[in-house]
């Protein structure tokens, strides 16, 4: 029924909620993953998703609307267009800018990633209040909603692949690496002295910078991760309470269900 997508500046995100009980979009039944390639035309678009739903088994029509979360403006217009060539749909774009559902007080909002605002919002609704969302992504980001519900700023550190990535451009003998813990932080050989200097130092500074934040905003503030690489740094620390790898596409559903709700109120009263 509801189709989300989350554009990133590494990956795009797509989820298919299919219609339940509980909600206007259902429950998320089917996710999928593409590279973000900052000059695809809306025509690969259309190719590229209707083949992922085809290889699941679901048809382009049971989709009735689609939101979408972009960082990448550039690319607006072609998946605007491919919504409505290959879904007959007119997407709704979720923006820190233009939603109402939640208070961004920041000294310049209109300047707050969809993707943040997105995944706060989910976080809120499914962890309560004060929390902190760490999303492991292109860049590593901490958002974080206050006891009141409001979002309240964030911090943004280089991503982990973007460290291994610039790490290995300049030194020529380094290898590329899997990213995972070693069992020692001492590493015995360059790819586990690697793997640690990476793992454990995202791990050290995740736990330094949730320790900071939970001083101004209280010790109770839950903490969620998500993002591709979030697992494997919670699995090397205990203050990550809960992983939710889908945080922004329901942050997204979230944003229709509340539209839906809207024009379903109208329509009882007008």
């Amino acid at each position: 029924m509801l189709l989300t997508i989350d554009v990133g500046n590494s990956d795009t995100k797509l989820g298919f909620f299919a219609k339940g009980i509980g909600s206007a979009s259902g429950d998320l039944v089917r996710t999928w993953r593409v590279t973000t390639a900052q000059r695809r035309a809306a025509d690969e678009y259309g190719v590229i998703f209707t083949a992922l739903f085809r290889g699941a088994g679901i048809g382009v029509e049971s989709v009735r609307a689609i939101a979408i979360s972009s960082v990448v403006p550039q690319l607006d217009r072609a998946l605007n267009e491919a919504c409505v060539s290959y879904f007959r749909c007119e997407p709704r774009f979720f923006s820190a800018a233009t939603q109402s559902l939640i208070e961004v007080r920041t000294d310049r909002p209109r300047e707050l990633g969809s993707d943040l605002a997105a995944s706060a919002l989910a976080a809120r609704a499914l962890y309560g209040t004060p929390v902190i969302v760490i999303g492991f992504g292109t860049a590593t980001s901490f958002g974080v909603v206050g006891r009141d519900g409001a979002f309240l700023g964030a911090a943004i550190a280089p991503g982990i692949q973007i460290s291994i990535d610039a790490l290995v451009d300049r030194a020529a003998k380094l290898p590329a690496i899997a990213l995972e813990a070693p069992p020692s932080p001492i590493g015995r050989d360059t790819v586990a002295a690697l793997q640690s200097g990476i793992v454990y130092g995202v791990v050290g500074q995740t736990e330094g910078l949730v320790a900071r934040i939970k001083a101004e905003i209280g010790e109770d503030a839950r903490v969620v991760a998500t993002g591709g690489l979030a697992d494997v740094v919670a699995r090397q620390t205990r203050i990550i309470e809960h992983v939710e790898p889908n945080l922004v596409l329901l942050g997204l559903q979230r944003f229709f269900d509340a539209g839906a709700a809207q024009v379903a109120a109208r329509a009882g009263n007008p």
